[in-house]
């Protein structure tokens, strides 16, 4: 059995930590990294860089939302012997210029190391583990795509996904879309979860409705109109398509959101008043 171990960044976080334990589970070897964890990583502090990725042979690689991947990290890892790279990016990133993960895609394809680009559509867990969570309590959510279809798909799909990639061969240079089984509106979406949950969940689709909430949490102005500009990018493109790329490469059919909604609830996430951990 290899020995040399998988290094997964992000590892206490909801995509890594979930890549991880489908790693354990197929019996391969990982190197779990955080901030906060035995091996310890952090983008701002480049003296934990070299000692994450020394003797990995494989990576899992993201960055939190907003924190870009830097080019000299990736470069590194070449140097260092890491033979393949999975990077987590997202679908849509042309459409709406996010320059974060467009650098990040071009650093990994520039590296001079095998990778494979993972571009994931919005995630199931938003709702319960993300940004959507005290929304989903407080009874509303307001995003400005109106009736436009996403293809919502779950993070321990996209984990099964990763780790065949990461243990089986014929994935290099390659990017694959991760999509859930159907395309949904944020309409659907918040009465699945308002069935789920025993609780209302109202949509508001128009970019007003999107501003108040934000200007609510107390976000910058410009940020919100970058928002706004990239949800209006969203619905110039249309719906979402759905592709095959999880049962093609896990042999098992993408979980259905109702899937995710019925499970969480069952955890009881979504009890209790917006604001209470």
């Amino acid at each position: 059995m290899d020995t040399t171990p998988i290094l997964v960044l992000g590892a206490t976080g909801s995509a890594g930590r979930r890549v991880a334990a489908r790693l354990k589970n197929l019996g391969a070897p990982v190197r779990e990294a955080s901030r906060h964890g035995a091996t310890r990583f952090d983008w701002d502090d480049q003296n934990t860089w070299e000692p994450a990725l020394t003797g990995a042979d494989r990576m899992f690689l993201m960055a939190p939302d907003g924190v870009p991947v830097n080019p000299d990290f990736v470069h590194l890892a070449a140097e260092l012997k890491v033979h393949h790279i999975v990077l987590l990016s997202s679908r849509g990133i042309e459409t709406i210029g996010d320059r974060r993960l467009l650098d990040a895609e071009e650093s990994v394809r520039s590296s001079g190391t095998a990778w494979t680009i993972l571009r994931a559509d919005w995630f199931d867990q938003n709702f319960d583990e993300g940004p959507f969570r005290e929304a989903v309590l407080g009874g509303e959510i307001a995003v400005p795509l109106q009736d436009t279809r996403q293809a919502f798909m779950d993070l321990d799909d996209l984990a099964a996904v990763a780790a065949v990639i990461l243990t089986e061969d014929g994935h290099t240079d390659r990017t694959y879309e991760v999509t859930g089984p159907r395309a949904m509106t944020f309409t659907e979406v918040c009465a699945t979860l308002a069935d789920a949950a025993g609780r209302p969940v109202a949509y508001h689709g128009d970019e007003s409705a999107y501003r108040a909430a934000q200007r609510e949490i107390g976000r910058d102005e410009d940020a919100v109109d970058r928002d706004i500009a990239s949800f209006a990018a969203l619905r110039a493109q249309g719906d979402a398509t759905v592709t095959d790329t999880v049962p093609h490469l896990t042999g098992h059919q993408a979980r259905p959101f109702e899937q995710y909604a019925a499970r969480s609830a069952a955890t009881g996430c979504w009890r209790g008043e917006a604001g209470e951990a």
